[in-house]
Formats: C-alpha cells, sequence, structure tokens
C-alpha cells in the first residue's frame, strides 16, 4: 500500500515538473525570438517608417532583440533623426549590424549604428564620413557653395547632435566628432579599438552567439538559440521606397512634360494633359522631401521655354539647340546635391536628353505648327476662291458653281452672268462675293 502510494506521488511529480519544464521551454521559446531586418541603398523617409514599424512588431512580440542589418552611403538628415528618436524609444533592444563584408556605414548610416543600443560590424567593413551636406530635404545646394556662416552652423549642429549620440550610447565622443568635422572614416576593427562599436561578428550566427548574456536596459539577451524572424517590407513601404528615388522623380518630370506639352500641341487628347498633371503633382511633392538643386530645375524650365519658343519662330533650330543643351545642364544639377545615395546616374541623364530633344524637334515642332497652317476643310475653305458668275448677282439674288454644288450668292455690286467674283465671306447657306477684277 505504501509502495503504490509512493508511486502515485512519484508519477504526479513527475507530471508537475514536465508541466514546469514544458512552460519554462515554451517561455524560454517566445524569448528567444529575434527580429531581423534589413536596410540597403539611401536613407530616406521609407527607410525611417520601415524601422519604426519593425521596431513596434518586434516589441509587440516580445522578441529578445531587433537586428538592423545596415549597408547605406547616407542620406538625408531629417529621415536619420526620425531613426536615431525611434531608436531611443524602442521598448526592444536594437542591434545595428553593418554587414555584409564590404559594406559601409557612411553618413546617415554613422549616426544610426552609433545610435543603436548594441553597435556591430562584420570583418571588412567600414564606418564614418559623417560631414553633413543638408539638414532637410530641399536644399539650395548643388556646386553652388553655402555661405561660411551657413556651413558653419551645420557642422556644429552636425557635431553636437553626434556627440550627444555616442554619450548616450557610452562609445568615442572624439573620434564621432571627428567623424562629422573631418569625415573620418575607419574600418571594423579599428572602430573596435577605438571604442565605437561593441564588437565584430563574421556573420549573423556569430552576432548572436556574441549577444547572448549581454545585459542591454538591464535585460540579458538569451540569442544564441534564438529564432530569427525577418520583418519584410509591406506593400506601402516598399512603393515609398521606390517613389522616393531621383531616378523615379527625373521619369515623372519627363512624363509630365511630354504630357503637358502634348496636350497643348493637340488640344482636346484629354489622356496626355491627365497623365502629364499627375505626373506634375508627384514631382512636386517628392521635389519637397528629394534633394533637388534649384538651379538644374531653373535650367529645365528654361529649355522647355526655348524648345516651344521655337516651334514658333524660325530660327533655324537655334533655340531648340540652346534647349538641349540647358535641359543637360539641369539634369546633371538637379540632383547633384553632395547628399550620397541621391545623385543621378549618366545611365539616367544621356537617355533621358536624347529622348526629350527628339521629342520636341520632331513631335512638338511639328504639332505646334500645324495650328497654324491654312484651313484645308470646311467653309472657311471657300473664302478667297474666284469662281464665275452663274446668274447676275446683286445684293438679294444670284449664283455661282463652286465645289460641285451651286451656292446662293449676293453682292453689294451688281455683277454680270459669266464675270469672275471672289468669295469674302460666308452666311449660313449664302455667299457674299464682289467682282473680281
Amino acid at each position: 500500500m505504501v509502495s503504490q502510494q509512493g508511486n502515485r506521488m512519484r508519477q504526479l511529480l513527475s507530471v508537475l515538473v514536465g508541466g514546469w519544464m514544458l512552460g519554462l521551454s515554451a517561455g524560454q521559446g517566445a524569448e528567444t525570438r529575434a527580429g531581423l531586418i534589413h536596410i540597403d541603398g539611401a536613407i530616406g523617409p521609407a527607410t525611417a517608417d520601415y524601422i519604426q514599424r519593425a521596431i513596434t512588431v518586434a516589441s509587440g512580440r516580445g522578441d529578445v532583440c531587433l537586428v538592423i542589418r545596415l549597408d547605406t552611403p547616407g542620406g538625408l538628415l531629417d529621415s536619420t533623426k526620425d531613426i536615431v528618436q525611434s531608436l531611443y524609444a524602442s521598448q526592444v533592444p536594437t542591434v545595428v549590424y553593418v554587414a555584409p563584408e564590404g559594406a559601409n556605414a557612411g553618413s546617415a548610416g554613422c549616426f544610426i549604428t552609433l545610435a543603436a543600443d548594441v553597435a556591430a560590424m562584420a570583418p571588412n567593413t567600414s564606418i564614418g564620413a559623417a560631414h553633413p551636406v543638408s539638414i532637410g530635404g530641399n536644399p539650395v545646394g548643388g556646386e553652388e557653395k553655402p555661405d561660411e556662416v551657413m556651413k558653419e552652423k551645420l557642422e556644429n549642429y552636425a557635431s553636437s547632435y553626434i556627440e550627444s549620440i555616442a554619450k548616450k550610447r557610452h562609445r568615442n565622443v572624439e573620434w564621432a566628432r571627428s567623424s562629422v568635422i573631418e569625415s573620418a572614416s575607419i574600418t571594423a576593427e579599428e572602430a573596435l579599438k577605438l571604442d565605437v562599436i561593441d564588437l565584430i561578428a563574421k556573420d549573423l550566427p556569430d552576432l548572436l552567439r556574441q549577444l547572448d548574456g549581454r545585459t542591454v536596459n538591464e535585460r540579458e539577451l538569451v540569442t544564441e538559440q534564438a529564432e530569427v524572424v525577418e520583418i519584410p517590407m509591406i506593400a506601402r513601404e516598399r512603393v515609398f521606397q521606390l517613389l522616393w528615388r531621383p531616378e523615379v522623380m527625373f521619369i515623372l518630370m519627363l512624363v509630365a512634360i511630354y504630357g503637358i506639352i502634348g496636350e497643348l500641341s493637340n488640344p482636346g487628347a484629354i489622356l496626355p494633359g491627365t497623365v502629364g498633371a499627375i505626373a506634375l503633382i508627384l514631382v512636386l511633392y517628392m521635389s519637397a522631401i528629394l534633394p533637388v538643386n534649384i538651379a538644374g530645375f531653373a535650367f529645365i524650365v528654361l529649355a522647355i521655354g526655348l524648345f516651344i519658343a521655337d516651334a514658333f519662330a524660325p530660327t533655324h533650330g537655334v533655340l531648340t539647340a540652346g534647349g538641349i543643351i540647358a535641359f543637360a545642364l539641369g539634369t546633371l544639377m538637379l540632383f547633384n546635391t553632395g547628399v550620397p545615395g541621391f545623385n543621378l546616374s549618366l545611365g539616367y541623364i544621356i537617355p533621358g536628353v536624347l529622348i526629350t530633344a527628339g521629342f520636341f524637334i520632331f513631335v512638338v515642332s511639328r504639332g505646334l505648327r500645324a495650328q497654324f497652317l491654312p484651313v484645308r476643310a470646311g467653309r472657311e475653305t471657300l473664302i478667297g476662291r474666284v469662281v464665275k458668275a452663274e446668274d447676275p448677282i446683286n445684293a438679294e439674288t444670284g449664283r455661282v458653281f463652286v465645289e460641285g454644288e451651286y451656292w446662293n450668292a449676293v453682292s453689294d455690286t451688281p455683277v454680270e452672268a459669266g464675270r469672275p467674283v471672289e468669295i469674302v465671306a460666308v452666311q449660313r447657306l449664302v455667299l457674299k462675293v464682289k467682282p473680281k477684277l
């Protein structure tokens, strides 16, 4: 009896321990899931939205950390500020991992890396060159040099901002300042020695292994066996990531030009004007975000004016040639603001210039000039014709034969039958004529 009770107690104890272990393992499984996102290319508004949403998702599902794999030449400082603020406010520990080998955390990427809870890099990567080009997304910039006062203000702002980031994350403040003032750039190995980053990891499993046991915000990370769950971009973020590119804005600008000018040269077509108007609105919206050079935009407007003027003026193509030159200069300068990742390549500029030149030379000029050709159909073609009076013509009666038909005709000056007359007006179904001397 005692033996049976002992067996029952052992069985009950086994069930309780097994349940406790199962619950413990389930809890550990929930705690050992790590979120992952990939940031490649220039930093812009879409990037900031993506990172902010990923932090919310990772925090909501209880991820042990969020790994941001970063490879960027830089980007807009306004978007960078939004990302830094999101990293500060994150409830889940954030890890910026500059990878793969050969990747770079340049300019804006340097700010983002320093602002993470844990800064990591893969071997043979680099970080730095954080000298600011513009604070916002709509600088006057371009080839024009900013005045010394504005340049100093911009440097002071960026250097103090990155210093505050380095101090908050307990990283090398002096180097952070030099990355802005002197555009200093270093390798991953140098960054680790200078206390700019926390660790170097050859790949993602190595990163998770080294993170295991690290305390972040009074929370011990359990990552070595963590399940990595990627948080992909949603459709809206992918669309905006595509739209907020200089190449897309340039193409939309061409569509706006072709559509609106096509509508003006062929009134009533509707479709070209509608498409052009939509493209123009998108261009104006994007120009408030992307670093557009005003001088380059002015050159493009001048080019369009020269193209249209040449369609009306007999300049033998001189204005068109000037328009092509102005358009080429405008496209070269349009995004040449020095903001990393927001320059327009020659692969878009050269075809754009050639297509636009051909469009205005062979299409627009023909369409506009066609509006000034003599009328070739309708009643207006009768005016000025010289015909023979079939009957005597006076102020009340008379007839002429024109275009295979007999027409009633009147004349203030009486005309004898058989005399030539010139048609001077068409009044409904009656032709007004005068004697042809």
